[in-house]
């Protein structure tokens, strides 16, 4: 896989479906850190829509299943560079270092703290779930010199909503995910134009580093997550318009 390869694919993806990406705040992003991008997730085409906003590849993790669906599996680790979690019980531990290794190589390292949800789940266009806090143990634990997090806004302005395939048919790559034990068709969002707003990024400090320990890290683990998750809902807020 070329360095470029993830980037050329995911321009060339917007192209196809002639999605037309506009671009905020694009001062805010850093320059010579390293960066865990934080964002929103409603569609398959989030990763490569920020991938081209940003102007770079970046190395996101991805749910188990995809790692285990023959040619997508291809796709996404071959040609976009994704890695796939491991299964429940070798998730955490897998994530950390695969992350952690990627940051340290300077490389972008990209995460979507909802989860699956929003992905298998019909939700609206300005509205942001609940946030999983492994990115921020991450970012905490990393030990990365001049690591930023950057949250970063997907705001549908128009799309095409249609369905892919039936939800329990991810089921036998992955039975573990209760979301996929259900009835339905698993949601297809295809953007005709998306707003991109980069959020102010959180810079991980020795002071960050030192408080996570003891009761300590519960609060600060709390507010970093909480300042992602605010900063992409306000976003939202401004780009869904």
């Amino acid at each position: 896989m070329s360095l470029n390869s993830p980037l050329d694919i995911s321009r060339l993806l917007l192209a196809t479906f002639s999605t037309r990406m506009f671009r905020y705040y694009e001062d805010r992003i850093p320059r010579d850190a390293s960066l865990l991008i934080v964002s929103n997730h409603r569609s398959f085409m989030d990763a490569m829509i920020l991938m081209a906003a940003l102007s770079n590849p970046i190395r996101f993790a991805c749910h188990h299943y995809m790692g285990q669906v023959p040619i997508l599996r291809e796709i996404v680790t071959g040609q976009l560079g994704c890695f796939p979690l491991e299964t429940v019980e070798n998730r955490q531990q897998s994530f950390f270092a695969q992350s952690q290794m990627l940051l340290k190589s300077k490389q972008m390292v990209g995460v979507f703290p909802e989860g699956a949800e929003p992905m298998v789940q019909s939700t609206p266009a300005d509205a942001v779930g609940e946030f999983q806090r492994g990115f921020a143990h991450l970012a905490l634990r990393a030990g990365v010199p001049d690591l930023a997090i950057l949250p970063i806004a997907i705001a549908s302005l128009e799309e095409v909503n249609t369905t892919a395939f039936p939800l329990k048919l991810l089921s036998l790559f992955d039975p573990s995910e209760p979301l996929f034990n259900q009835y339905g068709w698993h949601p297809l969002v295809i953007y005709q134009r998306v707003a991109v707003l980069i959020g102010r990024p959180y810079w991980i400090t020795n002071e960050h580093q030192s408080q996570y320990h003891g009761k300590q890290a519960k609060k600060v683990i709390s507010e970093l997550t909480q300042h992602c998750h605010s900063e992409i809902a306000n976003l939202l807020q401004q780009g869904c318009y």
